[in-house]
């Protein structure tokens, strides 16, 4: 039987006033949707040039076994990675298992006992404060003798220009600059803001390590922090560089020193780079990289059409709205837990993968409140595929984020809606 796209919305839940408002707020985003396959466009030729000049083979898409030594694919993907990011060296690897895990393996490869590393944008994402030190943990930077300050953020969300200028000490070593906004209602941060606030700190110390989490912002815009003076960036595969095809893996791209000392952390002193087995995944992590500026654009589409739909029935969103865009996660304060776990809720229910499964809130490694956590996702965890989650603690605020395909972002935003209008946390009035 042959539905019409309406119908086919009713079958899987949607009622008729929720799918008319929706269509409503549609109508007014094709501007916005034209200018971000533009950019998906120019960063889709971007990674072909730097796979051709590489020379990109069928080779490449074959693994090593064992040490792993000669592996001519891991080899030339990191190159890859280098032209794409414009940087002297790449640590691409499945040995690296999260975005944390890349941040903390370049922090701690980077930084030595009496070292001082500093946010200049506040507190940094949950799960590095293990990491750093910040809530005490078995291996943090702290218990190495690196010690931490941080500068947080106006009001505004801006920098602190003042404050970060007096923080910068003989001792500092690196500033970590978080791009998106983590688990904080703040804004996030441009490229050209974060050139600004690099040339500004490199000025008071030329010899400083400037390292960005770029989680969440591969591809977002046509140029990365790494264009703009960052020594380092980083990320991880399950999030946008993967294009929903990585299973694992995370990346460092940067200074050569820099991203040396960082394959000598993740592997041993005098092995470095040479080994680390690729182990048969390789073609998922070239053809993710291919895919990734489109599935990014995908996803922006859906944080864009979620902002201009909350935004209109009245809740708090970061970016709003009308905003530019510099990362895929958009923020929907609700003020209540009710409103974050309905959200979430109707997320899962959108979901390829585990749609019968009813998420709870429940109290995750590396967090300081219980977090809800919606993914139905081909690869567990992955925050490229549709997904929400947030902590269960004030201002209640849910952040989504992903979509590996425009439609499917569409249908999740929608479906979540529905969940929260019958929980009776907003209404419809078209």
């Amino acid at each position: 039987m042959q539905f019409t796209t309406e119908a086919f919305y009713q079958k899987m839940g949607i009622t008729s006033d929720v799918y008319a408002f929706s269509e409503q707020i549609l109508a007014d985003l094709k501007p916005r949707f034209e200018k971000i396959d533009r950019v998906a466009e120019y960063n889709q030729l971007k990674v072909i040039r730097a796979m051709q000049e590489c020379q990109v083979s069928e080779a490449c898409l074959l693994g090593t076994t064992g040490y792993g030594y000669n592996d001519l694919g891991r080899d030339t993907l990191e190159e890859v990675y280098a032209k794409v990011f414009h940087t002297e060296d790449a640590l691409v690897r499945p040995q690296i298992t999260c975005g944390t895990h890349a941040l903390a393996l370049a922090l701690m490869s980077n930084l030595r006992p009496g070292d001082e590393l500093l946010s200049p944008v506040g507190k940094p994402y949950d799960t590095l404060e293990e990491v750093i030190g910040i809530r005490p943990s078995k291996g943090s930077l702290a218990e190495y003798g690196v010690t931490y300050k941080q500068v947080d953020l106006l009001t505004d969300g801006k920098f602190d220009y003042e404050n970060i200028q007096k923080a910068i000490g003989p001792s500092t070593k690196l500033v970590t600059i978080q791009r998106s906004k983590g688990y904080q209602t703040r804004p996030t941060f441009s490229v050209e803001q974060i050139g600004e606030l690099i040339r500004f700190i490199k000025q008071i110390k030329p010899d400083v390590i400037c390292m960005v989490d770029n989680c969440y912002g591969e591809f977002v815009e046509t140029i990365e922090p790494t264009d703009v003076g960052a020594d380092m960036a980083v990320g991880s595969l399950i999030k946008n560089p993967g294009g929903g095809l990585a299973p694992i893996g995370g990346y460092i791209v940067g200074k050569k020193e820099c991203v040396e000392n960082a394959a000598y952390r993740l592997t041993s002193p005098g092995l470095g780079k040479e080994v680390g087995a690729s182990l048969g995944i390789l073609k998922d992590f070239y053809q993710g990289l291919f895919l990734a500026p489109t599935v990014t654009a995908s996803a922006l589409k859906g944080a864009i059409f979620a902002a201009n739909i909350f935004e209109r029935l009245g809740f708090a969103v970061v970016p709003g709205g009308q905003e530019s865009r510099h990362d895929i996660i958009q923020a929907i304060t609700f003020g209540s837990p009710e409103g974050v776990i309905a959200f979430c809720r109707g997320i899962q229910a959108a979901a390829p993968v585990d749609s019968h499964v009813v998420p709870e809130p429940w109290a995750m490694p590396g967090y300081d409140a219980d977090v809800i956590m919606a993914a139905g996702a081909f690869v567990s965890g992955s925050s490229i595929e549709l997904s929400a989650d947030g902590p269960i603690k004030p201002p209640f605020a849910v952040y989504f984020q992903g979509g590996l395909t425009w439609p499917h972002a569409k249908f999740g935003i929608i479906k979540a809606l529905q969940y929260v209008v019958n929980a009776g946390i907003t209404e419809i009035n078209c």
